[in-house]
């Protein structure tokens, strides 16, 4: 019951190291328990947080949080980074087919998984803003549909036909390049952005942060009735955090907290999705977060 003195939040989460504590019960919260599904990967469950807004509090990939919120879906985020990463090695292409740039992208066949992964979203955005690319020039091939099922794909993204899986398009030369995303799945695979590491630090020094994937959203009506109970939860996020070790603070710290540290970085995803026509406007970042949220603080 989410209105009695303790409640116990329905809540999904993935396993990373900064959510451990949490969810082994090292560090719990003084206000709230947790109900947690267990879950292998967190994405598979997004379908369910935005279509029948299932739990209480979740994890959720920016893209899709942006996407839920321009859609009035029943959630409000709270300013605490689960997923981040640099995104320059996540698209690859086939040597064995010779050479390609990521300048040489414009009018080619990119596969991804969907339009509005959000990993998808961040490389298309580096693309066109450090490359040259054309996105527009460019025909996006998608296996998934939106998470947010009131969203439509803009006319240049196709379906890949029935049966057809985006590693083997690649292999067999049906589509240029594709988002493959951490690991390059077969040995004949190669990043197409050269020194993606360092090309990757150099953008989040650049951008004053590493690009974002997913953070927490919690459910409005109890962002609104129990505001002790999300500060709480917050702080113990942030207690599950320092428990892992990882590092706290600085301009390349990969789990942000606070609405102050990852305004940056969302400032740029906004931007990325508002050109790449994944918003019917564009948000700010502000109207991200309620009163509550707004004002989490570590």
């Amino acid at each position: 019951m989410l209105d009695s003195a303790k409640p116990v939040l329905h809540t999904m989460m993935g396993n990373y190291p900064i959510t451990t504590a949490l969810k082994s019960g090292a560090v719990r919260a003084n206000l709230a328990d947790f109900d947690f599904v267990e879950v292998k990967v967190a994405n598979n469950q997004f379908k369910q947080v935005v279509r029948e807004a299932k739990y209480d509090l979740a994890e959720l990939a920016i893209v899709t949080y942006l996407q839920a919120k321009a859609y009035g879906k029943p959630y409000v985020l709270v300013p605490a980074v689960l997923v981040s990463r640099g995104q320059h090695h996540t698209i690859a292409y086939n040597a064995e087919r010779g050479t390609l740039k990521p300048s040489d992208l414009n009018g080619k066949r990119v596969g991804i998984r969907a339009y509005t992964v959000t990993t998808a979203t961040w490389v298309r955005g580096i693309l066109a803003g450090d490359y040259g690319v054309d996105l527009d020039s460019v025909e996006w091939i998608t296996f998934e549909d939106p998470h947010v099922a009131e969203y439509r794909d803009p006319p240049a993204v196709k379906r890949a036909p029935p049966g057809k899986e985006l590693a083997q398009m690649l292999l067999d030369g049906e589509i240029d390049a594709a988002v493959v995303g951490d690991k390059l799945p077969d040995p004949r695979l190669k990043h197409l952005i050269p020194d993606h590491e360092a090309a990757a630090r150099a953008w989040a020094e650049r951008h004053g942060g590493v690009p974002i994937n997913h953070m927490v959203v919690v459910r409005e009506s109890l962002s609104r009735s129990r505001p002790d109970v999300v500060r709480d939860v917050f702080q113990t996020l942030h207690a599950s955090k320092a428990a892992a070790g990882l590092p706290d603070g600085g301009p390349l710290d990969p789990y942000r907290f606070g609405v102050a540290a990852c305004r940056p970085i969302l400032e740029v995803i906004i931007d990325f999705c508002w050109r790449q026509q994944l918003l019917p406007w564009r948000l700010s970042v502000d109207e991200l977060f309620d009163e509550t949220t707004r004002n989490l603080s570590v």
